[in-house]
């Protein structure tokens, strides 16, 4: 009988020890050992599937791979010390100099830094498209436009992008796709489903789930995998074993969070839309939502995050920021605890004016990442805020 990726999930595991244990262990070690000359030769070689270092590989990182890989339907993976660090690799390792990167503008504060600032020193083009305008993503395209980079739900303005349409143009074009699918999660969104090539996370949001640990995962393709792998295995950027332990056992638990923070934070959109202190509020299943059909067409629901926008700009942002008194002030979101953040000032502030208002981080944006709290005390807390405005 076929069991539910769920099931699977939580019942791969590493293989148990000569002990017997139930839960998986540590393997807290930095190097493995061989029993001849020959066994160590072929493991260097690539002819087995032995252990070598755990820059290369860990039983508990690939165990968290393993896991990833059965929510994800990806064929192979990789985990990273942080998500940034997969971005990072998934650029270096898929492009070279001389090619071009085509993203959506409404991205990460650190993913824009990265594309705006390095990129171009390893001679690595980059071009911006609107993320609510999927028709002039093709009239962006060069002859070479190599990877085509986007993030949906966007960060932190929710825009969702069309992923049937950004993957029709990059499979007419030989253009390898790439989805940060850590808003949604793998439970509220598969990439692959829709043709993606290659799916990003960091794990440091909802998939720890607690605020506990850093780390990143890099899935699809087995051979674009390999290309990110041998990167990853000079540069560095590996996951240590304890993070990935903790990380795959936060696996276990994200099916029932994620229902939980995304029916709060329905509920919360839906009595906020139309408070008189805000002048609009995006969640993707909300039918106000302007891309509401394709949230969803392509998500099985609309995830943890609600944002909207103050009235009274930058200064009300920070009004309302001192006024809560249960959410926390933390640059984290996908934690138990429900954060609220002001990207003006805090996580895009390193952007222009004309950046922050080119990708819709207006001044007075609010970002919430809705916890496992009662609702009712999420939005009492909300609610006096405004009220203080």
């Amino acid at each position: 009988m076929e069991q539910n990726r769920i099931t699977r999930l939580i019942r791969t595991r590493i293989d148990k020890t000569a002990e017997g244990e139930h839960s998986s262990p540590l393997f807290l070690t930095s190097s493995f050992c061989f029993d001849s000359s020959e066994d160590m030769r072929a493991a260097f070689a690539d002819e087995t599937d032995a252990n070598i270092y755990s820059r290369f590989s860990n039983p508990n990182s690939q165990e968290l791979v393993d896991r990833m890989c059965i929510l994800e339907g990806t064929e192979d993976g990789f985990a990273t010390a942080s998500g940034m660090s997969a971005i990072f690799s998934t650029f270096m390792a898929l492009m070279k100099q001389g090619d071009h990167l085509l993203t959506c503008n409404a991205i990460f504060g650190s993913t824009h830094t990265v594309i705006t600032k390095f990129l171009p020193k390893f001679g690595i083009e980059y071009t911006y498209v609107p993320a609510d305008k999927p028709q002039e993503w093709e009239d962006a395209i060069r002859p070479n436009t190599k990877m085509i980079f986007l993030e949906t739900p966007t960060n932190p303005g929710l825009d969702i992008i069309d992923l049937e349409v950004v993957n029709a143009i990059a499979k007419k074009h030989g253009i390898i796709l790439v989805v940060d699918n850590c808003f949604a999660t793998p439970l509220g969104q598969r990439p692959i489903d829709f043709g993606a090539d290659i799916i990003i996370h960091s794990a440091t949001k909802w998939l720890d789930g607690q605020g506990r640990t850093l780390g990143g995962v890099v899935l699809g393709k087995s051979d674009l995998i390999y290309d990110i792998y041998l990167f990853c295995r000079s540069t560095g950027p590996a996951m240590s074993p304890f993070n990935a332990w903790v990380l795959s056992r936060s696996l276990e638990t994200l099916d029932v969070r994620m229902e939980r923070h995304s029916s709060n934070s329905l509920h919360l959109a839906k009595s906020l839309e139309n408070n008189a202190n805000i002048s609009w509020l995006k969640y993707p299943f909300l039918k106000s939502h302007p891309q509401y059909e394709i949230a969803v067409k392509q998500m099985k629901s609309g995830g943890g995050i609600v944002c909207f926008e103050l009235k009274g700009g930058i200064e009300s942002g920070r009004k309302f920021m001192n006024a809560l008194q249960m959410i926390t002030l933390t640059a984290n979101l996908g934690d138990t605890r429900t954060i609220a953040s002001h990207p003006a000032s805090t996580t895009h502030a390193k952007l222009s004016e004309a950046e922050r208002l080119a990708v819709g981080i207006t001044p007075g944006l609010i970002r919430i990442s809705v916890g496992l709290e009662h609702v009712d005390d999420i939005l009492a807390d909300i609610e006096q805020a405004l009220e203080k405005l």
